[in-house]
């Protein structure tokens, strides 16, 4: 193979892009390629404004796509860190560079793999880039836990019926937002409905903080917020809007700084929607006992909203399918997305899974044309001319594995085993944020404060120990677990075998809630646009894209 360099630079921030970091890496590892590696034979690949927490960067994958197939002898980088700062990540693809006989080499570290020393020296400053990137996400968040502690702001966008005061610097009340405050917790008070806020706010054309129309959502969401009674909380939910985090780990500030409504309004309101999500909890995604086999997967391409589920009218034959309606539309919102059946969606779907799992196992040995045609086998996909970005799609090394059944396992599953040991990895994090606290903040507290709160975490760990002590690990099946891991093996095998699934007739055969635990284990989101699946993606962060015909 002659020599071929693929060159990758990244920049993290639009900070380092605009001070031309870009530019100045792009230059220098031309140089490089040119009068080090003596090739003028260059493939650039950049990614600007990327993180480097992981590889799921577009030109990145596009790079180690045409590794794989041997059209690279060196892949140059200006630093290691350029590639990723985790070290599996890292190893992951390094492994992948030595099978397709792909030299590492690094311009300012000054080292490449073709020699033993310099594979040895790049396993080195991975451990320590790695061990530093955790230390000082450690440091930062025992920080930012600290000020919360005391009441200080740590940076989030201003609730409505607030504003920013630069002196203070914390939310004073904006006493022009503040009387749409008080109408949403009045209204809410006396009619129990968000769709009645949200209907009052928007035929009254009063706008969300940033200048949009109400839905359900964020009604509930300032209902639900405890800053409008004077509560600073912190530490609620895992990081980019994820999941609601144990009340152990928040940050509670009572009385912190002027609210805008009455504690006793706050809770009255919060009681009736806890009334409220209780009973809907009960309902699940089902209305009269209906299961909704997409429910809670579908987002509308056009306006973004999540689109919701309800029963259709019933077929001549007496099957009833479930339709799908989207919630900007639902909510006046401005959106045109029409209703969607699932008849549709799960035809779509279940084919195009059925696809995937025949392809699977022969993956590389069809070229991208085959591949793509194995994907979209079959009459109901005739309206698809292809599958955005292929190549990638077939390059990359998870897609095959993407509907494979987690093995089965027989192992403890006990609720109260496994809230114990929760509740011990809660107070073992809380220890490690406190020791790290005392450590790095010379400021944050007494060693006499650090002693009594230590004291206590070790108590609370010593009383979970000897909980853990007293149970018998070894023969606890959950059946409820298990059943459902095997129901998803067996549809698995199943829909390998069928080629153009009728939708109906699989609800009749499998059943809704079969179907519906299988959907929720592989599928993360579905995009519908014009009434059409314009893109799927699945559990393990693969997104296939389709194009259609126009």
């Amino acid at each position: 193979m002659n020599n071929k360099v693929a060159i990758y630079v990244r920049v993290s921030t639009h900070h380092q892009i605009d001070k031309d970091s870009l530019p100045l890496q792009r230059q220098d590892l031309i140089n490089y390629s040119k009068y080090v590696l003596n090739t003028n034979k260059y493939e650039l690949f950049e990614d600007a404004g990327y993180s480097a927490k992981n590889t799921d960067r577009p030109n990145f994958q596009n790079m180690m796509s045409k590794i794989r197939k041997n059209e690279f002898s060196h892949l140059l980088v200006w630093k290691i860190d350029r590639i990723s700062r985790n070290l599996l990540d890292f190893c992951d693809m390094y492994e992948e560079l030595k099978k397709y006989n792909c030299t590492f080499v690094s311009k300012n570290e000054q080292f490449d793999t073709s020699s033993a020393m310099g594979e040895a020296m790049l396993k080195i400053i991975l451990v320590f880039a790695e061990l530093e990137r955790k230390l000082t996400g450690e440091r930062v968040t025992a920080v930012m836990l600290d000020r919360a502690t005391k009441g200080l702001w740590n940076g989030a966008p201003i609730p409505l019926g607030y504003a920013w005061d630069k002196v203070r610097k914390f939310p004073i009340i904006d006493q022009k937002e503040k009387n749409t405050i008080e109408l949403i917790y009045n209204t809410y008070l006396k009619t129990k409905s968000t769709t009645a806020v949200r209907g009052l706010l928007n035929s009254n054309n009063i706008k969300t903080k940033r200048g949009g129309s109400w839905t359900t959502k964020t009604v509930s969401d300032i209902i639900r917020n405890p800053f409008y009674k004077g509560t600073y909380r912190y530490n609620y939910r895992e990081p980019g809007r994820g999941k609601v985090k144990n009340e152990n780990e928040w940050v509670l500030i009572e009385d912190n700084h002027p609210g805008i409504i009455t504690k006793e309004l706050w809770n009255q309101c919060n009681e009736i929607m806890d009334t409220n999500a209780q009973r809907n909890n009960a309902a699940g995604f089902r209305a009269n006992g209906k299961v909704h086999v997409f429910a809670g997967l579908l987002e509308c391409d056009e306006c973004h909203n999540n689109l919701y589920s309800k029963q259709d009218k019933p077929n001549i034959d007496g099957f009833i399918p479930s339709i799908y309606v989207c919630s900007g539309r639902y909510n006046h919102l401005g959106c045109s997305q029409k209703t969607i059946s699932d008849n549709y969606i799960g035809t779509f779907v279940f084919n195009f899974v059925s696809n995937i799992l025949t392809t699977q196992n022969k993956v590389n040995k069809l070229d991208t044309q085959s591949f793509e045609n194995s994907l979209l086998k079959g009459k109901f996909f005739k309206d698809i001319i292809g599958i955005d970005n292929i190549e990638t799609i077939q390059g990359i090394s998870y897609p095959k594995n993407i509907l494979k059944t987690k093995n089965i396992n027989v192992k403890s599953n006990s609720i109260e085993l496994e809230i114990i040991k929760k509740e011990k990895v809660k107070f073992e994090r809380a220890m490690q944020r406190l020791e790290d606290l005392y450590l790095f903040d010379d400021e944050a507290m007494s060693e006499k404060d650090y002693m009594i709160k230590k004291k206590k975490i070790n108590e609370k760990l010593q009383e979970l120990n000897n909980k853990l002590k007293g149970f018998d690990t070894c023969g606890d099946v959950s059946e409820l677990n298990l059943m459902k891991e095997v129901s998803n093996f067996m549809l698995s095998k199943e829909l390998l075998n069928m080629h153009d699934i009728n939708y109906k007739k699989l609800v009749l055969t499998v059943g809704r809630e079969r179907l519906k635990d299988f959907v929720k284990t592989i599928i993360d989101k579905i995009i519908i646009k014009d009434k059409k699946i314009l893109s799927v993606k699945f559990k393990n962060g693969l997104v296939i894209k389709f194009v259609y015909k126009c």
